[in-house]
């Protein structure tokens, strides 16, 4: 038994640890197995160290070992679990608890327009970090620290997470703008587009996303007008300057959001004006067709009394008369046409 123990020691996967790092203000990230990462919260040596643990959340055994390992508020714990996941950052006892929806990570590095929860939370010392699924920012926060990026505090690795969010939207407006761009040069130049359904995909992405992704103001308000006294004057600044440009991203989202819905207005609007002069067009025809329907029936009649039966001319005279009609009437209605 006791080899089982020390081997889930050595081994992170057996508990659902991804990685985890060991900071000091001023020098880069070590990464560290989950033997010292419980070495150093139990028996901490150095006030200024703090530790990232990240978790998969997919493992059966990691919710069990977070509650068993780690001080961590209920409220996170009762996080993982609620319905409602709206993005938010929010003090609860001694600890921030910040619920992310991030963009799902995939291998091919195309930007995803999947979206899944990272749930974060921030002691003075310890930042743990929580996932079902890879998320595109946790990955880029990772690379930073492997790259030898150097962070003063826990928050402010929840800082640059938020950046590295930002930045994922980013890629994702400009990638969907250039594509709207398109749209919208075919719709001037009068040459309809046919790509609605891209169009409309679009909107769903960016809409979802602006739903998901959009942090709650109450929340962070509370949180920067009242932060936790271990928190630095520099960590609050960063973290404020981080969510107004976070907030700038999603407007720029809304923006590009309400751009598309124009578009579909517009093409919707032409599409119809487009059908309805169509649907007149064949409406002209079918009036201008009906006279001659009529003689037609009349003179196919067999009784007594046609007119010009006995004429020799006969004919050629209701030929004259029906091509004048027609050619005054469609003059009349296709000018009708031209005035609308």
């Amino acid at each position: 038994m006791n080899h089982s123990i020390d081997q889930s020691h050595r081994d992170p996967d057996l508990f659902g640890l991804l990685y985890g790092f060991r900071f000091r203000p001023g020098e880069r990230g070590r990464e560290i197995d989950s033997a010292q990462a419980l070495q150093s919260l139990q028996h901490p040596q150095d006030a200024d160290e703090f530790l990232w643990l990240h978790l998969n959340l997919a493992h059966a055994a990691c919710e069990r070992w977070m509650k068993n390992h780690l001080a961590l508020p209920q409220e996170f714990f009762e996080a993982l679990h609620e319905g409602s996941r709206s993005t938010r950052i929010e003090h609860v006892d001694s600890a921030l608890l910040a619920v992310v929806n991030d963009v799902v990570f995939n291998l091919s590095n195309m930007v995803s327009s999947d979206v899944s929860t990272l749930w974060v939370c921030v002691h003075s010392r310890l930042i743990v970090s929580a996932r079902l699924q890879p998320l595109h920012s946790v990955d880029k926060l990772r690379s930073s620290v492997k790259a030898g990026e150097c962070f003063r505090s826990p928050v402010e690795l929840l800082v640059h997470l938020l950046r590295d969010q930002g930045e994922v939207l980013t890629q994702i407006v400009r990638k969907t703008s250039l594509s709207v761009d398109l749209v919208e040069d075919q719709l001037l130049s009068s040459r309809l587009s046919t790509n609605r359904a891209e169009l409309g995909s679009n909107r769903r992405v960016l809409v979802r996303l602006q739903r998901l992704l959009a942090l709650e103001p109450g929340s962070l308000l509370r949180l920067l007008n009242r932060p936790p006294q271990w928190l630095q004057k520099e960590d609050v600044k960063e973290l404020r300057k981080s969510t107004e440009e976070f907030a700038l991203i999603i407007n720029d989202l809304t923006a590009l959001s309400e751009r598309i819905k124009l578009l579909q207005e517009e093409i919707a609007a032409n599409l119809n004006e487009q059908s309805n002069r169509t649907l007149f067009t064949l409406t002209v025809v079918t009036v201008l067709a009906l006279p001659i329907n009529i003689i037609a029936g009349f003179f196919g009649m067999n009784v007594g009394g046609v007119p010009l039966a006995g004429d020799p001319e006969g004919f050629w005279i209701l030929v004259a008369l029906v091509a004048t009609f027609t050619l005054i009437a469609g003059r009349w209605a296709f000018r009708k046409r031209r005035d609308y």
